[in-house]
C-alpha cells in the first residue's frame, strides 16, 4: 500500500516516497523543488507561498502515488 500524503509533510518528505512526484509538484506551479529551503516546507507553506490550492495539490500527489500502487 503507496504512503498517503498529508499537507503538514515536507517537500523532502514527499519526493523521498517519490522523485517523480516532482513533476507533479511542478506541474502544479510548484516550481522550486530542487531550492533547499523547500525541502524543509511543508506542502501547505509552500503552497501558499506560491499561491496555490494546497487541496487540489494533495489531491493530484495522492492520485500519482495511489496509480503507482495499482
Amino acid at each position: 500500500m503507496a504512503a498517503k500524503i498529508t499537507k503538514d509533510m515536507t517537500i523532502g518528505e514527499i519526493l523521498n516516497i517519490n522523485m517523480n512526484l516532482a513533476g507533479v509538484l511542478m506541474a502544479g506551479g510548484m516550481h522550486c523543488v530542487g531550492c533547499p529551503s523547500s525541502q524543509g516546507e511543508t506542502l501547505e507553506e509552500a503552497a501558499m507561498v506560491h499561491g496555490i490550492d494546497p487541496e487540489l495539490l494533495l489531491t493530484r500527489l495522492n492520485a500519482f502515488v495511489d496509480a503507482l500502487d495499482k
